[in-house]
C-alpha cells in the first residue's frame, strides 16, 4: 500500500505543468542550418529554445526553470509535433 502511495504521488507530481514565464519556447528543428547554427551556438544555453532531441541542452534548461530534469508530458507531446510537423530535407 505505502509502494502504491508513493507511485501515485510521483505521478500527479510529475503530471503537473511547472513552467516560468522566462522559459524558452520550442524550435522545431533537429538540425539547424548553418547560419541558425551559429547563432544557437553564441546564445547561452539557458536561453536557447527546447529543440527534438537535443537531450542534454533541454535538460540543462528544465532544471534551471522548473528544478526538474524529467520531462512533463507536453515535452513529450511538443516534440513530438515538432518531428511531425517539421519538412524533412
Amino acid at each position: 500500500m505505502r509502494k502504491l502511495v508513493v507511485v501515485l504521488t510521483l505521478a500527479v507530481l510529475l503530471l503537473i505543468p511547472t513552467t516560468a514565464a522566462a522559459e524558452p519556447g520550442w524550435l522545431p528543428i533537429v538540425v539547424a542550418p548553418e547560419p541558425l547554427r551559429t547563432q544557437i551556438k553564441n546564445t547561452d544555453i539557458l536561453l536557447r529554445p527546447y529543440r527534438p532531441l537535443h537531450f542534454y541542452g533541454n535538460t540543462v534548461r528544465r532544471m534551471y526553470y522548473r528544478d526538474n530534469p524529467l520531462p512533463t508530458l507536453q515535452d513529450y507531446r511538443n516534440t513530438l509535433v515538432a518531428l511531425l510537423s517539421y519538412p524533412s530535407p
